[in-house]
């Protein structure tokens, strides 16, 4: 072997193949990626779930007239209770109305939009002996209520007192003495709703924990292991809706 002949000459050859390989055919192109700003409307899937404010709220209902009628009368009696002093100096005449407004909110929350929206009523009632208690009415819980219903009602349910103690604040505040039995009034109305809404739901979701117990007899549950798994169910409702 002569010591001026490369050792590798011939033995490799130029990878043209694999470069040509590697190259992108010319004729295919991809199309361009143009990022455009997302707005609300994109999210929308359907024409359903791009509906939103009071007129969603309402379509959603399956009651709406009852979530009408519930909204209307309290926003009413307060728009009366403000506005009074604008419209007309007859002091009178805006106690009658919001009076009025009240009421009519007090029996529809309690006889109407309770019932028909979240499946609840009470009433408290006189036994024979001149005792009285608190009685609960709940519907089945194998029907379940609509969730707009449910989360409009519990607003109403809880809004409009904090709103009239506002109110009665700041009458207190500005020395509007002759407003406060109104405001006094309606937080009795309103109050009272919140309690006994609020007692009728603990009391509905006690009765079916104990449904759920008594059905653990199926499972093969008895004696003192339904007692103990009575117990358990009863205290866990207990705590957590303040039992």
């Amino acid at each position: 072997m002569s010591s001026s002949q490369p050792l590798l000459d011939g033995q490799i050859e130029p990878d043209e193949t694999a470069v040509e390989n590697h190259q992108t055919p010319s004729n295919t192109t991809r199309p361009p990626v143009v990022l455009t700003p997302t707005t609300r409307e994109n999210y929308a899937t359907s024409p359903s779930n791009a509906e939103s404010g009071i007129a969603g709220i309402f379509k959603a209902s399956s009651h709406p007239l009852a979530l009408f009628a519930l909204f209307i009368f309290r926003i009413g009696a307060i728009a009366v209770y403000l506005l009074s002093g604008f419209v007309t100096d007859n002091y009178v005449l805006a106690v009658v109305v919001v009076v009025v407004l009240l009421s009519m909110d007090f029996w529809n929350c309690r006889n109407v939009a309770g019932r028909t929206l979240v499946g609840l009523r009470f009433w408290n009632q006189v036994d024979d002996d001149g005792e009285s208690y608190w009685v609960f009415e709940s519907r089945d819980p194998s029907h379940p209520v609509n969730a707009i219903d449910s989360r409009m009602f519990w607003i109403a349910i809880y809004v409009f007192p904090v709103l009239w103690i506002a109110l009665f604040i700041v009458s207190l505040l500005r020395l509007k003495l002759e407003f406060v039995p109104i405001v006094l009034l309606a937080l009795v109305f309103n109050v009272t709703n919140a309690i006994g809404f609020t007692y009728a739901d603990r009391d509905a979701k006690q009765r079916w924990a104990s449904s759920v117990v008594s059905s653990s007899w199926s499972l093969g549950f008895g004696g003192i292991g339904s007692q103990l798994l009575s117990g358990a169910v009863q205290k866990g409702v207990g705590r957590v809706f303040g039992a």
